[in-house]
């Protein structure tokens, strides 16, 4: 069953799912230069994350991090993009880069124009006063394979894109296989 038929199963279909993903121009913790994400390029992971510094970012961030350096199915895929982003600013995101030692980009969307886009909404207290933790994974296509909401189980985002890899080692075997047989 694919993320997507989970989704809607539990009566959560993300619209942004089987779409071209929108590309983005924000400041990178470090420099401050605009980065822009390599989407159609590479798989990319993109996690909205609520507040740099705070106990459950810094777990999630760092679960990234570990991931990067010692998962075997994250290690199968070194061209994946992993991005961060929150709406701290910039001096907050780079402070927690360096802290932490997150090698990915960590980007800062203080206009909230980014997390609009990608359907981020607010959560705690039905205020939305907290914006939510989403994971968004790109295909190598560009298009928005799945998305993930998980607002108290932060580490469950790093098993959410290790799934999303799978699959793609998934579908490579099986486009292999056709071929093979043609």
């Amino acid at each position: 069953m694919t993320t997507h038929a989970i989704q809607h199963l539990f009566g959560y279909e993300d619209p942004l799912v089987g779409l071209e993903a929108p590309s983005f121009n924000l400041p990178s913790a470090g420099t401050g230069a605009l980065y822009t994400p390599p989407i159609g390029k590479k798989p990319i992971a993109i996690f909205f994350f609520p507040k740099a510094m705070t106990i459950g970012c810094t777990k999630e961030a760092c679960a990234f991090r570990d991931a990067q350096e010692k998962d075997t199915v994250f290690l199968r895929h070194p061209d994946l993009e992993v991005i961060g982003i929150s709406r701290d600013a910039i001096e907050n995101q780079t402070t927690f880069q360096d802290k932490h030692g997150l090698q990915y980009p960590i980007v800062s969307d203080t206009d909230h124009l980014v997390n609009k886009v990608y359907g981020v909404k607010g959560w705690l207290f039905g205020k939305g006063s907290v914006p939510e933790r989403k994971t968004v994974f790109i295909g190598p296509d560009g298009i928005v394979q799945a998305t993930y909401v998980a607002n108290l189980r932060v580490k469950s985002h790093v098993r959410f894109v290790e799934k999303q890899l799978q699959r793609l080692e998934l579908q490579k075997t099986n486009s292999d296989a056709t071929s093979d047989t043609t």
